[in-house]
């Protein structure tokens, strides 16, 4: 019996050891929360997750796409950023990479960040015929302007956007003023967002720029029109991005990619299974859209929501981890 005793506190004490190697190599890792919901609501599960997972002491730290990315090829902080999209900085990245700064992980976002102009799908279902700007191009009487009613809308982001000035050229690119359309400033991101509530209350047609993920995608269901024509990246960067280009043709609006960015320095210290969880955590835009819609409905915080996606999802999360982490999360929760 002594032998016994002797050899379970032998293997409970060798079990310890190990998690107290995990932890310690683990640390107290910084996180970047960036201004918005998807990335405020997965730095949130990052920290959940390497916490009650995997022992770490990890702390939310406030930034945003340029900074955050910047301070990690030139000081090696944060240590983590769950939703960076890389192709604001690319220049930046790859030096990061290339001089063995910055681990590229998981593709956050498999879907990309996508960016464009929609329907409603009240309206793509009763039009099938439209699924192209060139179509949209054939129909202004569809989506007729509230002040003159013989004109189409087409509406706008709010003035300082990319992607306003973007929706501005391909607006000249496609003809849309001489097809029979007005473009509509929408004065704010509160009054874009209206705009769509407001149409989709009253199942009346919408045209206009929006992304994903966001939560408005998902409370209400909206389709992308396709650009009807291949992207060029050279010509996207001579005319469409730049608002008095004269010329701008029609293009197809890139997909951003989405990123889970590593500090190096991080990387070398955290243990193989920490950096295993890092390279597969990702989520489709749809998840993203309703877990936001979630949010934005019950007015919660990020860590709020972070813990209502990981009771809610089991499915998807626990593929990420190690089976041993998954018990010791569901526990915490």
């Amino acid at each position: 019996m002594k032998t016994l005793l002797a050899s379970t506190c032998l293997v409970f004490g060798l079990l310890g050891g190990v998690a107290a190697a995990s932890a310690a190599e683990c640390g107290s890792p910084t996180i970047a929360s960036m201004n918005w919901q998807s990335a405020e609501v997965l730095s949130a599960i990052d920290k959940i997750i390497l916490n009650e997972g995997y022992g770490c002491s990890a702390e939310i730290t406030i930034g945003d796409t340029v900074p955050t990315i910047t301070s990690m090829v030139e000081k090696g902080q944060p240590d983590i950023a769950p939703e960076a999209w890389a192709d604001t900085l690319p220049e930046v990245v790859k030096r990061g990479v290339d001089e063995g700064k910055l681990v590229v992980a998981a593709t956050a976002l498999p879907d990309g960040g996508i960016q464009g102009w929609w329907i409603p799908k009240y309206v793509a279902d009763a039009h099938p015929e439209i699924k192209t700007i060139g179509d949209l191009m054939k129909n202004p009487k569809l989506f007729p302007n509230a002040e003159n009613p013989d004109k189409g809308a087409i509406v706008n982001g709010p003035q300082g956007w990319g992607g306003t000035v973007v929706t501005g050229q391909l607006f000249k690119a496609y003809g849309a003023e001489k097809a029979g359309f007005i473009l509509v400033d929408s004065g704010s991101s509160a009054g874009l967002d209206g705009s769509i509530a407001k149409a989709y209350e009253r199942k009346q047609p919408w045209v206009g720029y929006y992304w994903s993920p966001t939560a408005l995608l998902g409370k209400y269901e909206m389709v992308k029109l396709e650009p009807g024509v291949a992207a060029d990246a050279a010509e996207w960067k001579r005319c469409n991005t730049v608002a008095d280009c004269p010329d701008p043709k029609p293009n197809a609006w890139p997909v951003d990619k989405v990123v889970t960015l590593v500090a190096k320095p991080f990387s070398d210290k955290a243990g193989p299974e920490i950096m295993d969880y890092l390279k597969k955590r990702s989520w489709s835009n749809d998840t993203v859209n309703k877990l936001m819609a979630w949010m934005t409905d019950n007015q919660a915080t990020g860590e709020d929501s972070a813990k209502h996606f990981l009771k809610e999802n089991p499915d998807i999360w626990t593929k990420w981890v190690s089976s041993d982490a998954a018990e010791k999360i569901k526990a915490s929760l």
